[in-house]
């Protein structure tokens, strides 16, 4: 198989997230092409890439766009084509970097399609379950800040909990900036992150439940951020992202056993009822929702159940996940009532999971019909308002 090799022209040392965009962008291809300083160094009958180094890329578009053959790439400027990236055989990659540095015309170039970004990759986001157009923005000293908030912006999930949606935003947004200046990475804040699941843990199950919560807090926060500290320097890799879902999955059932058992051993509140279906309820409905979710996504659709229908979205704001568990949690502490939080955490996991069982047979029934799964997310504009809120919360335009 012949090799693609990637060329940059027009370079800026400008760092967005501690990186240039030709660091960027060789980290995002990674193996799949060979970084040339010159076209004399690729092979006749080789593919080239050419980017221009002084305009930032979204990771999509430029992971896509690898396999737009004989392609050129431009944006819009102030009314004018502006054409960034090149996707052609050596024998027209003279010609297209002439293209992309404005010294010639696309026309130059026989049999080459051009493409801006939106029909190079598609709105719909499936691993960050969001529609968001991909963009290419020119990069600037003076437009840093702006694209380093853009670029954050982008790598936040679009369908998730209402904590992380919209409470750890800002905050995740600068200890995120302080880890890229410290050197500090994704697997280091996960590492701290799975240290406080075991802290929160062992204090739910002494009994000191506010210093509980407290610890469990800043591990969900942490948990914002080294994903987002992963995708904005991409730093991603196998090992981290399974490190991270492991303990994302295993832990929060057995929180809320150790906080029941935290309230037994304390002898400071009252349990007038069995703890054992309680419990029971909380671990069976916890497993049973999980694999609602697994079994979409296995034989159904990849992109998922809450991103299937509008009412799935809007529910994931709530489901019963580790979140918005800890706020019915927190809630009963502040009331003096913690048995009422783990009461409440058991009886909302088994409504969520009924709720997202019963949107399973849905899907599978329609699938089984041979009605086609697709998501609300691929085509927005069929679904409500642009200026509603289910637009203004899920769609960025």
């Amino acid at each position: 198989m012949n090799k693609t090799y990637l060329l940059f022209t027009k370079e800026s040392k400008v760092r967005i997230w501690g990186l240039t965009s030709p660091e960027r962008i060789k980290r995002v291809l990674g193996d799949a092409v060979v970084c040339v300083d010159d076209l004399d160094s690729i092979p006749d009958e080789a593919r080239v890439l050419i980017f221009r180094g002084d305009f930032l890329y979204e990771d999509r578009l430029v992971k896509s766009f690898v396999e737009c053959a004989d392609t050129l790439l431009y944006v819009k400027r102030f009314g004018k084509k502006i054409f960034v990236a090149a996707n052609v055989m050596k024998k027209d990659a003279l010609a297209a970097l002439k293209v992309i540095e404005g010294k010639a015309e696309p026309s130059i170039l026989k049999d080459v399609q051009i493409h801006s970004p939106k029909t190079v990759a598609s709105g719909f986001h499936k691993h960050l379950r969001k529609f968001e157009p991909p963009f290419v923005l020119p990069v600037s000293k003076r437009k840093a800040r702006e694209l380093e908030d853009k670029l954050f912006d982008w790598s936040y999930k679009g369908v998730t909990d209402l904590v992380t949606k919209w409470w750890w935003p800002k905050p995740a947004k600068e200890v995120v900036r302080a880890c890229v200046k410290l050197g500090i990475r994704p697997n280091h804040v996960t590492t701290v992150g799975m240290i406080l699941v075991l802290i929160a843990g062992y204090l739910f199950y002494e009994g000191y439940l506010g210093l509980g919560l407290l610890a469990a807090w800043i591990m969900t926060f942490l948990d914002t951020v080294d994903g987002k500290l992963a995708r904005v320097t991409v730093t991603s890799s196998r090992f981290g992202h399974y490190f991270d879902h492991i303990i994302d999955i295993v832990h929060p059932p057995f929180w809320y056993l150790l906080w029941g058992i935290g309230i037994e051993k304390s002898g400071q509140y009252f349990l007038d009822y069995p703890t054992a279906p309680i419990y029971w309820a909380i671990f069976l409905g916890y497993i049973a929702g999980r694999l609602c979710e697994g079994f979409f996504q296995w034989f159904i659709e990849r992109f998922g159940i809450f991103c299937w229908k509008p009412v799935d979205s809007l529910f994931r704001l709530i489901t019963a996940r580790r979140n918005p568990c800890l706020i019915i949690l927190t809630l009963s502490y502040l009331v003096g009532r913690p048995d009422y939080g783990l009461v409440g955490v058991a009886v909302w996991t088994v409504l969520t999971t009924a709720f997202l069982f019963v949107r399973l047979l849905m899907a599978f029934f329609q699938k089984v019909r041979g009605r086609k799964i697709t998501s609300w997310l691929s085509e927005p504009h069929k679904y409500g308002s642009p200026t509603g809120l289910l637009h203004r919360w899920f769609v960025k335009r």
